[in-house]
């Protein structure tokens, strides 16, 4: 494991897409660094993993399975709707990834799609387009806007431990949950019903949030559990 004893060492999946910086336009490996304030804000050293092998695990105490593109609907047994947008290289890493990390009983908080990535890789499905399904775009307002969205937590739940019976967050997705994945249990619900949070009962820490906690100085005691979590 990759930890010093004091600051465990957080793994951050990353985004491969074209990036300006500099007189440089080309393919990165990034992460708005918002992910990785949220993490040294808490004690946790952050890592970027970029797409690649599984063995980066070995060298980390933690997995953040960060926002991004649509999962491949494929993944579900679905054929994609026109407002889907993947990344199929992201998906192979990350479910690979996943997968490995939950074998090695190792710490897990996903984000966003990350939470998706989570819930397809243990077999569960996803609504391609939120707002067909509940009649508004509040989940996520405009490109580039995120939604105030107020969440229920369920008594007893880890995610309840950490923030209370009702958080409010900001959220980013036009995609949600539909089926849960094996053994996944719903512990969060927007006001129309999105699921927006789920945990593994019996685990020590596995847990996927539909919102992007990295937005919000509040929200960063998820990422506080997740560095408790190890040690």
């Amino acid at each position: 494991m990759g930890s010093n004893a004091s600051k465990p060492v957080m793994g951050l999946t990353t985004y491969t897409e074209k990036a300006s910086w500099g007189v440089w336009h080309t393919d990165a490996a990034l992460l708005p660094s918002s992910y990785v304030d949220s993490v040294r804000n808490v004690g946790g050293i952050p890592v970027l993993l970029p797409a690649g092998d599984t063995d980066v695990l070995s060298a980390v105490d933690a997995l953040i399975l960060t926002g991004g593109a649509d999962v491949e609907p494929h993944r579900y047994g679905q054929q994609p709707q026109d407002k889907t947008v993947t990344r199929p290289e992201r998906d192979a890493f990350e479910f690979a990834l996943v997968r490995a990390a939950l074998d090695r009983g190792m710490p897990v908080l996903g984000v966003c799609r990350g939470m998706q990535v989570l819930n397809v890789a243990l077999g569960g499905s996803l609504t391609q387009h939120l707002p067909d399904r509940v009649g508004h775009s509040e989940h996520q307002p405009s490109p580039g806007v995120y939604g105030p969205t107020h969440v229920t937590l369920a008594d007893g739940s880890r995610v309840a431990g950490i923030l209370g019976a009702q958080t409010k967050c900001q959220c980013y997705h036009h995609q949600a949950v539909e089926e849960l994945g094996d053994g996944l249990r719903a512990v969060g619900w927007a006001a129309d019903g999105t699921i927006e949070a789920v945990e593994l009962p019996g685990a020590d820490f596995v847990v996927g949030v539909q919102w992007h906690p990295e937005q919000d100085t509040q929200e960063v005691r998820l990422f506080a559990a997740l560095v408790a979590a190890c040690r």
